[in-house]
């Protein structure tokens, strides 16, 4: 069965915790998880950036990825937030909770 992961970077553990709880309300995700201890280097506005980060994934179905991403676009923190969606088969129990968890 196949699932969605939608990834999303953030400065503040804080900032992390609430596209998290956010996320789960609205049940556009099944789980969310944060990785804390990411160092990220960019290109900004023509100069080189470096920054510690928190990676915030977030695991849901292909029908509602498009909603999470809406969702997170409008509160994310960032002017321009990583959103980026990658899809693949998960195994089938474990999707099987995914699909469970994001359904009305």
């Amino acid at each position: 069965m196949q699932i969605s992961i939608l990834l999303t970077t953030v400065a503040k553990k804080s900032d992390a915790r609430r596209l998290a709880t956010t996320a789960l309300q609205q049940r556009a995700a099944a789980c969310i998880q944060i990785i804390s201890g990411i160092e990220s280097h960019y290109l900004w506005k023509g100069k080189k950036t470096t920054s510690r980060e928190y990676l915030v994934m977030a695991k849901t179905t292909a029908g509602r990825s498009k909603s999470l991403e809406k969702l997170w676009q409008k509160i994310h923190p960032y002017d321009c937030p990583e959103l980026i969606t990658l899809s693949g088969r998960a195994a089938t129990a474990y999707a099987r909770w995914v699909v469970a968890s994001v359904s009305s």
